[in-house]
């Protein structure tokens, strides 16, 4: 995993031009305090910074000006303080110039953001910072909070913290324990944009004294510390500590990760001319197809004409699809074959097997794919369609590919711009999909990752706002940065296909696609779902903090998207939703009540584990009993957690199955929505449509 570099999109600026009394230079912290560098130290706070998506660096000479703060998107103060009181970095004043002032805080208003780290008796430290904090609504007090009914060691100094009953403090504070002040001051937060998240206990010196808070001003954030040992290298490591620092940051950061864009290719095949007659032509020939693929001898003269025009279009494109050739080549040769043999359904098994994106992994590399086909999930009739896809292949993914989740067929993509029938949700393009008088011709597998992170990015965002879901702050990031979402749709896509061929399978119904009733189907996607889920979180604590957004983007689809989504015919990645969704309810991982939904997050993952090994154990019997048994045992554990619908006749009560001499037999006995939504969903699904 040391090959694997996190990538970084977040500037964070440490400034030491104002007689800071910390550094997150450890020589420098040595130089500040020479017998005990660790309590002048942040230096490990910077490293657990620059372990995930944040580039540190420290601002050493002149001004905050505008120009200097352009070029990150954090801004972090601590606690400056006139040296007589501490020794400090630097020969800077403490006090922020009125220009400083300014800038600082239009940095703030266009979307930057600050972190003030201070002290207890602060008016002393000779800063200005209540003049910078004031625009924010937040307030610095003078004084030392005391309080020996929550404290450490009996230190009435060392205080335990308690969370606000502020909205944003259960984000804030998800996964964080007990956190203790040392050294803490007090402050409020009286903006209408400001909140306080952490207070003292109302037993101490100063009752429910603020001590953490922050605020939203213009397009940034801001956060304010009372205790600047709270995150030293001293104290980091306390249960918490580390946790708080980085939800603070991954907070602060939103802004910065909403800003996140992609590079625009400089060139494309769609800016050519050749590529809109190739798309209005195939548009035109898919009005005169049959639901087969077939041309009516009434059509047949227009479309003979459409084909010339297509295999123009094919002919001019060629130059910008150099790596495509032999593809498109054998596209023209079943083009024409087509168009010779009297346009009847068309046969494309040898433009299928010339077609191998997977072969041309190159990021960025754009592919013409145009074949005739049915669009899964949108319609089963058979049209041409022309796809142009742009591959997202970076080198962390293809890194983790080679090395921990090889699959040679695996071909993600973005959708450039396609024929009508990919104006549907349709956001795959498979093989099995192809018009073909073969079977297995090819195994590619292609997801278009934009399409899906955008479903998600809606329907997530959507259903954690509908449900007030307190989420953690780096699944905001992940929330409000498309392009982030889309790569971590490619890397769960990754993990997922791979985890299809792993574990003790008595079948695969996606690789060797045996019929079986839509919960098996249900139970295997959420097998490998959880898999993946498991994965991201090892590959997370290996130092590829990319991957935790994998777990949250499997939460947020299985349990908000993927139920309320499609028709309710045997749909499978409905069902493995409501599974993970009435699992994770009846441990109380998930609790629903007030129509507010809570997670657990702590607890989540062993639960995750916990169903994996029922799974686990399922398909393990599953391999010494009949077909027929492992479908029963599959419908028995769903119905565990999900009430099968009044009318089955698989249910354990009222099982009509008398025989296993054909077991195909009993799958017509399933109900279309074997089983229908719990009122969760049902509540969700109806306050979606009316948004």
């Amino acid at each position: 995993m040391n090959t694997v570099v996190t990538p970084a999109y977040v500037r964070v600026l440490f400034d030491e031009t104002h007689s800071e009394s910390w550094s997150i230079c450890r020589d420098q912290a040595a130089e500040i305090s020479p017998d005990y560098p660790d309590y002048s130290s942040y230096h490990q706070a910077a490293q657990m910074l620059a372990a995930r998506e944040f580039l540190t660096a420290r601002h050493r000479d002149g001004p905050l000006t505008p120009d200097a703060l352009s070029r990150y998107d954090i801004l972090v103060l601590l606690h400056p303080c006139d040296p007589r009181w501490e020794r400090t970095v630097g020969v800077g004043s403490p006090t922020l110039t009125e220009a400083e002032l300014q800038a600082v805080q239009l940095f703030v208003a266009q979307g930057g953001a600050l972190i003030v780290v201070t002290e207890y008796e602060h008016d002393k430290y000779g800063d200005n910072l209540n003049e910078l904090l004031h625009p924010f609504g937040l307030i610095i007090d003078n004084g030392t909070v005391l309080d020996r009914s929550r404290c450490l060691n009996e230190n009435p100094a060392w205080i335990l913290a308690e969370p606000s009953d502020e909205p944003l403090a259960a984000s804030l504070l998800i996964g964080v324990q007990d956190t203790c002040f040392y050294q803490a001051g007090r402050c409020r937060a009286e903006g209408p944009a400001a909140s306080m998240i952490l207070r003292a206990s109302t037993k101490a010196s100063f009752p429910q004294a603020g001590l953490l808070a922050v605020a939203y001003h213009g397009l940034g954030r801001v956060v304010l510390v009372t205790d600047s040992l709270l995150f030293g290298d001293e104290h980091l490591s306390t249960p918490g500590h580390g946790t708080l620092w980085l939800n603070l940051f991954y907070w602060l950061a939103v802004p910065a990760f909403s800003r996140i864009s992609r590079p625009t290719p400089t060139e494309s095949a769609v800016q050519y001319p050749a590529w809109t007659l190739l798309k209005n032509a195939v548009n035109c020939l898919r009005q005169r197809q049959e639901s087969d693929g077939s041309v009516r001898a009434q059509w047949q003269a227009e479309v003979h004409s459409l084909v010339r025009e297509i295999l123009g279009a094919l002919e001019a494109l060629s130059p910008q699809l150099v790596h495509q050739a032999p593809y498109l080549e054998t596209v023209r040769r079943d083009l024409e074959s087509w168009d010779a043999a009297g346009l009847r359904k068309p046969d494309f098994a040898r433009a299928l097997l010339a077609y191998e994106p997977h072969r041309q992994r190159t990021d960025g590399r754009e592919h013409l794919a145009l074949f005739p086909l049915y669009t899964p999930n949108a319609c089963a009739d058979t049209r041409f369609e022309a796809l142009l896809l742009r591959m997202p292949w970076p080198e962390w993914l293809a890194s983790l590919e080679r090395s921990r989740y090889p699959n040679n067929k695996f071909a993600p993509a973005h959708l450039v711009d396609a024929t009508d029938g990919y104006q549907s949700e349709c956001a795959v393009l498979f093989p099995e999909a192809v018009s073909s008088s073969q079977k297995g011709v090819n195994s590619f597998a292609t997801l278009l990752c934009d399409r899906e992170a955008r479903r998600l990015q809606r329907y997530a965002r959507r259903s954690v706002s509908i449900l007030a879901l307190p989420i953690p702050p780096a699944a905001e990031c992940l929330l409000e940065s498309l392009p982030l979402l889309e790569d971590t749709v490619a890397l769960w896509d990754l993990i997922h296909d791979r985890s299809h061929s792993l574990g003790e399978l008595p079948f695969d119904p996606f690789m060797i696609r045996q019929r079986a009733p839509f919960w098996m189907y249900a139970l295997e996607e959420l097998r490998v779902d959880l898999r993946s889920f498991s994965e991201s979180l090892q590959l997370t604590s290996e130092g590829f903090a990319k991957a935790q957004y994998v777990s949250f983007a499997i939460l947020f689809d299985r349990l908000f998207r993927f139920p309320i989504t499609g028709t309710r015919v045997k749909n499978y990645d409905g069902l493995a939703g409501q599974l993970l969704f009435a699992f994770l309810h009846e441990r109380d991982i998930l609790i629903w009540c007030d129509n507010r939904l809570r997670v657990d997050w702590v607890g989540l993952s062993a639960a995750i584990e916990e169903l994996r090994r029922e799974l686990a154990l399922l398909y393990r019997h599953g391999a010494t009993c009949s077909k027929l048994a492992f479908w029963i045992e599959g419908h028995d554990l769903i119905s565990r957690y999900v009430k099968p619908s009044v009318a089955s006749r698989w249910k354990k009560d009222s099982r009509v199955i008398d025989s296993e001499a054909d077991p195909a037999r009993w799958i017509h006995c399933v109900e279309d929505d074997e089983f229908p939504l719990g009122s969760f969903h049902l509540n969700l699904k109806r306050r979606l449509e009316q948004i």
